[in-house]
């Protein structure tokens, strides 16, 4: 049975060739990984210096990383004389296939991504955006939170942020109060505007530089209408805007300088 057995063919034909290969298929995975970890720590040094954002630097390393690892595997498999060709196109088809069901997340992701490259606001600003308004507690790969001033969490997705108008509040280190305070047609236009400039003068938040305004900004139907502009840091432009609000209308008071308030006047005809 085992007269025509040549141990020696067996080995050049079979043992010897699959051995080379499996040493190949080896040698590709450990070189592959070592080249791997040198772009990853590489890309990762490069997005440090950029002040890229540490958890977007995180995911960049981790994305790059499985990419090029399954390229390593493929290369290996195919050294070992595995059809790789269909192996691939089942990746693609499945890469489809997951991109077409997550499309929204997908659209999320990418809106994350820019976020967190081009910053047009960070953890602590005050900003309005999705529909909603409050300060950025956290900014996520798919989602931001925020914040309310009465202590309620708002989760936004980032595509809804970033395809809509953002407005941060806190971008500048200054801001404009804009009100407006309204007078009788009867009432001093000159002391009006005096005590409004003199509240302003007194506070001590209110900024020199630029000047407040404080002109007639309106002959309206019922009232003057005064264009009350007083520059502050922005972390007091609440706090100013309320006081001042309180402030005028008191002082206002005191002089006997009234603020009119919408009327009608009803006329009734009586006839026979």
């Amino acid at each position: 049975m085992f007269e025509n057995f040549d141990l020696q063919s067996v080995f050049n034909d079979y043992v010897m060739p699959w051995g080379i290969n499996i040493f190949m298929a080896l040698a590709i995975f450990i070189v592959g990984r070592w080249i791997i970890s040198g772009i990853v720590n590489l890309v990762q040094r490069l997005l440090t210096k950029s002040k890229t954002d540490s958890m977007l630097i995180g995911f960049v390393s981790s994305i790059l990383r499985a990419v090029l690892l399954l390229f390593v595997i493929i290369a290996a498999l195919d050294q070992l004389g595995v059809d790789t060709t269909s192996f691939i196109a089942l990746i693609g088809a499945a890469g489809l296939a997951v991109g077409l069901a997550l499309q929204d997340s997908m659209q999320n992701f990418a809106s994350g991504v820019l976020l967190i490259v081009f910053r047009p606001f960070r953890v602590g600003d005050f900003i309005e955006a999705g529909g909603a308004s409050g300060t950025v507690e956290e900014i996520g790969i798919f989602a931001t939170t925020l914040k309310t001033g009465d202590n309620r969490e708002i989760i936004i997705p980032n595509g809804a942020i970033y395809s809509g108008n953002i407005v941060n509040n806190s971008a500048r280190d200054t801001r404009r109060i804009d009100m407006v305070f309204g007078i009788g047609y009867d009432d001093d236009i000159r002391e009006a505007k005096q005590i409004i400039l003199d509240i302003i003068h007194a506070d001590v938040r209110i900024l020199k530089v630029p000047t407040a305004l404080v002109a007639v900004g309106e002959l309206a139907d019922s009232s003057v209408n005064f264009n009350v502009r007083p520059w502050v840091a922005s972390s007091d432009y609440w706090k100013v805007r309320f006081d001042m609000n309180e402030k005028i209308k008191l002082a206002f008071d005191d002089a006997g300088i009234s603020i009119p308030y919408p009327q009608m006047d009803l006329h009734v005809n009586k006839s026979d």
